[in-house]
């Protein structure tokens, strides 16, 4: 089980003008795959830290479970951007994904036999002998994925994860996250810039407007559970949400986008 709530969260970093995060109030329901998209410097990633204990909100308070966060919570995963400063290239691949495992106090064979499972998952059953600097960016990402699965968090955080590898890389990365979740039924918090990874992976998207970061909208995403590259993007649901999305995330009012799309008509007499 995994419930995250925000309650009054506040965020002010010493020196700034305005608070990042000026009073958030918001919950992740046990189970969920939520996204937090929003431009640059809106607080997406000052939450998503808060979660995972590696800072504290100077107002308000972050709950799991019922439980006031003060420190890293058990249970949880963390899925960075810069994969390459999150695995020891001294170690090999299979030895990174055991390496959290100690936490839980798990015995050397039952730590490795939950490593080669995990990389099983994330289609690298055969790279476990191998060292990171050895695979491609795609690669090694799977591995950070895999070091996670292999911890069995209730709950995973993802801070742009995707964000370093290229197009056909992040939707092989998307669709293994969303077939992962499906058999282990994590919570998962997901921050991201890309609005199309956010409608397509997402079961409710909440868009962060800036200076300071405040909730513009929440929307839920009633695509199919089951979801395909192609024929996902394809929904016309799929299409009004990433439309619905581009525009919050640019700060349009539905009447503004309106008169900017009539202003590209070119009108001839």
């Amino acid at each position: 089980m995994a419930t995250v709530t925000f309650e009054k969260a506040r965020r002010w970093y010493p020196g700034a003008a305005a608070p990042a995060v000026p009073g958030m109030d918001l919950e992740i329901g046990d189970g969920e795959f939520m996204v937090l998209v929003g431009p640059s410097g809106c607080g997406k990633s000052t939450l998503l830290r808060c979660i995972a204990g590696l800072m504290r909100p100077t107002g308000g308070k972050v709950v799991l479970n019922d439980k006031v966060i003060d420190g890293v919570p058990d249970n949880l995963a963390v899925v960075f951007q810069d994969y390459s400063r999150s695995l020891l290239p001294w170690l090999t691949v299979r030895d990174n994904v055991a390496l959290p495992l100690r936490r839980r106090g798990m015995a050397k064979k039952e730590r490795r036999s939950a490593a080669e499972q995990a990389l099983k998952s994330v289609d690298l059953s055969d790279a476990g002998t191998k060292y990171p600097w050895q695979l491609s960016g795609g690669m090694q990402q799977r591995v950070s994925i895999a070091r996670a699965l292999a911890y069995r968090p209730a709950l995973m955080l993802m801070d742009e994860p995707f964000g370093s590898v290229d197009a056909q890389t992040r939707e092989d990365l998307e669709d293994l996250v969303l077939n992962v979740r499906g058999t282990d039924g994590m919570t998962i918090l997901l921050v991201t810039h890309d609005i199309d990874e956010s409608v397509y992976v997402g079961d409710r998207v909440v868009v962060l407007g800036r200076n300071p970061g405040r909730i513009r909208a929440e929307l839920p995403v009633k695509l199919p559970g089951r979801r395909d590259q192609i024929t996902t993007r394809a929904e016309p649901e799929f299409v009004r949400l990433r439309a619905e999305v581009g525009r919050l995330v640019r700060g349009q009012t539905k009447d503004s986008a309106a008169q900017s799309e009539d202003s590209k008509v070119d009108v001839k007499p």
